[in-house]
């Protein structure tokens, strides 16, 4: 719980917190530290101080930055610990699995690189990419100035189910 009161700078809690992930193990040798977008998500913060945060754990020499790539535990040098998948086939995946389950239905807008952005703490980028594979392999197609709607089933991959599950709700 952050003290948005107290004495100690915003940063330095979320700096502090992240030294207890380390140091019991949750966050690795070799990982990468939430992003920016997922530290902002996380603990209500702005990008201004999500920024300082990784300054912060820098000055204490507890993770490096390489740039383009992220900021990851431990010293540079360091094997960075790289998902077995791209974490934009992750997040793709994921929303081809609510594609399937009908929470995202035929014909209407997926959510926007913003909010996916937001939703998994990733780039602008990774976000792009994960759209854009959803886009190959026929999960979705783009009206350009308008967005990126899903696509009606007869268009889905040969292994998806061709009728999507109805809302849960009333």
């Amino acid at each position: 719980m952050l003290d948005r009161d107290g004495p100690t700078p915003l940063y330095v809690q979320v700096a502090e917190m992240l030294c207890e992930r380390i140091s019991h193990g949750l966050l690795r040798t070799g990982e990468p530290v939430p992003s920016e977008a997922a530290l902002e998500a996380e603990f209500g913060i702005g990008r201004t101080t999500a920024r300082n945060v990784a300054r912060e754990l820098r000055r204490r020499r507890l993770v490096h930055t390489v740039p383009g790539e992220g900021t990851f535990v431990g010293p540079p040098g360091v094997p960075r610990v790289k998902p077995a998948r791209g974490l934009h086939a992750l997040i793709a995946a994921d929303l081809a699995g609510r594609i399937r389950r009908g929470e995202l239905r035929p014909n209407r807008v997926i959510p926007s690189q913003q909010i996916l952005m937001r939703q998994y703490g990733v780039a602008r980028v990774t976000a792009r990419r994960a759209v854009s594979r959803l886009r190959e392999q026929r999960w979705v197609f783009t009206v350009p100035r308008r967005g990126t709607y899903v696509s009606d089933p007869a268009q889905w991959p040969e292994d998806a189910p061709r009728t999507a599950a109805p809302l849960a709700g009333p």
